[in-house]
């Protein structure tokens, strides 16, 4: 389970402009903001970040400048896998360590979409010890052994939320990377990658055999 919230596409109006530096060629700029305030790439802009972005990364430095920012709620064990992108993006999480305690444990604080019977028997009967162990807890802070076990016996199926900065080149690489990954978390995100803005032109960049 992922679910992918709060999005903003941000800069693309100076990155597009930073394109045009090496030729000074800001002259030949059509974008403008429509009416409802989104900045809308005109046809020699477009043509030129589409030039740029199938040309390498040498060449699409100005991806490196659109910005995006997403909330992004997923299961421990996805963002173990996420957390290998680490230059160029910025996560905010939510603290296990500071509020694991703060309410009940329910069926859907976990990423449960794909167990079987037998899968969600043994994932009730965890919640039922974590929620156990939650609430001695709750009686006497000052017995920390019931809050290591709570910290010690979190399945990584545990979801939680981590507010995302990244940019269309993180982007580019997390998508040919992680398209076609075993984890159906990755498919949902690869998928919503092609729903941002110009995802097509500057984002699935490289050839298909």
């Amino acid at each position: 389970m992922i679910k992918i919230e709060r999005v903003s596409v941000m800069n693309l109006e100076n990155a597009i402009r930073g394109a045009r530096n090496p030729l000074n060629s800001w002259a030949r700029s059509d974008s403008a903001y429509d009416d409802e305030g989104d900045y809308i790439l005109g046809p020699n802009d477009l043509d030129l970040g589409r030039r740029l972005a199938h040309a390498g990364s040498d060449h699409r430095k100005f991806l490196r400048q659109i910005f995006v920012s997403v909330d992004l709620t997923a299961p421990l064990y996805w963002w173990k896998e996420f957390d290998t992108y680490k230059v160029g993006t910025v996560a905010n999480s939510c603290s296990t360590m500071h509020k694991i305690h703060a309410k009940a444990f329910e069926r859907d604080d976990f990423s449960h979409d794909r167990l079987d019977e037998g899968g969600l028997a043994m994932l009730d009967a965890t919640i039922a010890y974590l929620e156990r162990e939650r609430q001695a807890f709750l009686e006497n802070k000052e017995d920390r052994q019931h809050w290591h076990n709570l910290i010690q016996m979190l399945p990584s199926s545990y979801n939680q939320m981590r507010t995302v900065t990244l940019n269309y080149e993180n982007l580019i690489g997390m998508y040919y990377a992680r398209r076609n990954h075993k984890l159906a978390e990755w498919h949902t995100f690869c998928d919503w990658i092609l729903t941002l803005p110009y995802a097509e032109d500057f984002i699935r960049v490289k050839e298909e055999n």
